[in-house]
């Protein structure tokens, strides 16, 4: 039977050459970074070496770089620690962020920390800057979380002009570039963030790895006590194969960023070309190359029949794809991205979500498989 695999804003399949280059760790490194003798300072040595890669890639220091169990930790650090240690009040963000950030700062709120504002987004899931502008006016210094792009529906936030009014009005600007990094080039000796995250699994490496990027001039007490690991940023032994896998991915994927870029947006022009062909087709969030995540297409479909049983329609079919947020499946509550840009909730919508790995043929397949399921349900 045919798969297909269009979920890669959930979890993308591990590059070969990023799994041999951790099988090699895996079988020969096996020292605790920690130690002092020959084993630790082996793996220390590669711990480092991911470190300094990354940075570079980042143009940043290896000072700034901070090893995680992924995004959602990264997230959590940056937010809570960020506000806490700096003794903010206030806070702004969108509804239509990653739980991770929208989740941890309602907390924060209804723990007394913070009053917690949010900024408007239109039917497409663009903020609005000027509302922005005036909430970083009308508060003293503030703490604002936006992501460089939305993970159900794609849609770019202009992260540059967000720094640029952070830094007019002495806020932290923490930047959840989960779906970013690895993607586009992100050059942070001029990006104005105070956090930035990545997850290696969005971009062919391993599970249960990332990072959070502090610039050099935040100060932040841990999340995660228990040791002196990470220059006393985060206790806990270092995963040092996913390290090694993080950086290799990275360097693969800034290797050629440009010839995937163009095969997988040459494949999401494809699909919704192919797509508008069915009657009542409708696309959520930004979809123009310069205003969208080209790894995402959130597809609105028509009212049907059996509408709620679609993504398993899909599936039975051999295609894998999402509703939403990987993060929110298995609950019966609908996406909060949708629901925050005002979407239709009585048309079911998918969210197909592309890799290096895809190919026009598997487009293809969808497409028939696609009509099929609509003429059955109309």
């Amino acid at each position: 039977m045919t798969r297909v695999y269009f979920d890669n804003a959930a979890t993308t399949p591990l590059d070969p050459e990023v799994m041999k280059q951790m099988l090699q760790v895996m079988e020969s490194q096996y020292g605790n970074p920690s130690s002092i003798h020959a084993h630790g300072r082996e793996a220390r040595a590669l711990v480092e070496k991911a470190r300094k890669a990354i940075a570079g890639l980042l143009h940043t220091s290896p000072a700034e770089i901070f090893f995680t169990s992924g995004g959602t930790e990264a997230d959590n650090t940056a937010i809570r620690c960020g506000i806490i240690d700096h003794g903010l009040k206030h806070a702004i963000t969108s509804r239509i962020e990653h739980h991770a950030v929208v989740h941890t700062l309602e907390a924060m709120e209804k723990a007394g920390h913070i009053k917690l504002s949010f900024v408007e987004v239109d039917d497409k899931g663009n903020i609005d800057y000027a509302q922005l502008e005036q909430l970083l006016q009308q508060n003293e210094r503030s703490f604002v979380s936006l992501m460089h792009a939305n993970n159900e529906i794609g849609t770019l936030t202009d992260i540059v002009r967000v720094g640029d009014l952070c830094e007019q009005y002495d806020a932290m600007f923490h930047c959840d570039t989960v779906q970013t990094v690895g993607h586009y080039a992100h050059d942070l000796s001029k990006l104005k963030v105070h956090f930035m995250v990545c997850a290696a699994h969005k971009l062919h490496g391993p599970k249960g790895v990332g990072f959070l990027h502090i610039n050099h001039r935040v100060k932040i007490n841990p999340m995660i006590y228990g040791g002196s690991q990470e220059r006393n940023m985060r206790g806990g032994t270092e995963n040092i194969y996913g390290i090694v896998g993080l950086a290799k991915a990275l360097e693969m994927a800034y290797a050629d960023m440009e010839q995937h870029q163009q095969h997988i947006q040459g494949l999401k022009s494809y699909m919704m070309e192919q797509l508008q062909q069915i009657p009542g087709i409708h696309f959520n969030g930004e979809t123009a190359p310069d205003k969208s995540l080209y790894t995402v297409l959130n597809v609105s479909f028509p009212e049907m029949e059996m509408g709620d049983m679609l993504l398993f329609s899909l599936d039975i079919a051999g295609i894998s794809a999402s509703g939403g947020s990987a993060c929110s499946s298995g609950t019966n509550i609908g996406s909060h991205v949708l629901s925050g840009i005002g979407a239709n909730p009585d048309r079911p919508a998918v969210r197909f979500s592309f890799s290096k790995y895809n190919t026009r043929e598997e487009v293809d397949f969808t497409i028939a498989k696609i009509k099929e399921i609509v003429m059955v349900n109309a």
